[in-house]
């Protein structure tokens, strides 16, 4: 009983959120992105996921949602993995994060992100503290949230909306852009 209360009070403040204006992420445009490893998983395979790492190979677009399995993290995670290869035309490595502990990720990796991308747990919130992406109706939640980041580990882009419909054409858009005056 108190579980469902719960969920249904987070449910509530998610929706809440959804009927309001897109918040702005504190991280703006220009700026230098925290680094961080964190354990992750892709298809099911745990690894470190290290944001320095992954620069060295290109553009990463790091993207955060409040929990896996959830209807719209769902979608969103199907976009994504759906445009995978549109990603990897642009050299960029997409990173999702939540706070939902490691075990829950390696099923959601292999079953809604398709074995396509990695997701990392950041349990204790360390990360999307960082990245100023922590949902203020609900705070044990990460806020939806897209970051692009340079391989100079500079913010390219940023936008923060519930709506998951267009996470994935923005953050293709501001690769496009970027790319157009960097070259690899």
């Amino acid at each position: 009983m108190r579980s469902t209360f719960f969920r249904s009070l987070a449910l509530g403040a998610m929706l809440l959120g959804m009927l309001t204006p897109a918040a702005q992420a504190a991280l703006p445009v220009g700026a230098k992105a925290p680094m961080f490893t964190l354990q992750a998983t892709k298809g099911g395979k745990v690894f470190p996921f290290s944001l320095a790492a992954a620069l060295k190979k290109g553009p990463v677009v790091l993207y955060f949602y409040p929990a896996a399995f959830t209807p719209g993290c769902t979608i969103e995670a199907h976009d994504f993995a759906d445009a995978i290869g549109k990603y990897k035309a642009l050299h960029a490595t997409v990173i999702g994060v939540s706070h939902d502990p490691l075990a829950k990720l390696q099923k959601f990796s292999v079953s809604v992100c398709r074995r396509k991308f990695a997701v990392a747990a950041d349990t204790n919130q360390t990360v999307m503290k960082e990245y100023d992406a922590v949902l203020s109706a609900a705070p044990q939640y990460a806020n939806r949230t897209s970051y692009v980041i340079s391989p100079q580990g500079r913010i390219i882009y940023t936008y923060t909306n519930l709506q998951p419909g267009k996470h994935v054409a923005n953050t293709l858009a501001a690769l496009k852009r970027w790319e157009a005056t960097h070259k690899l």
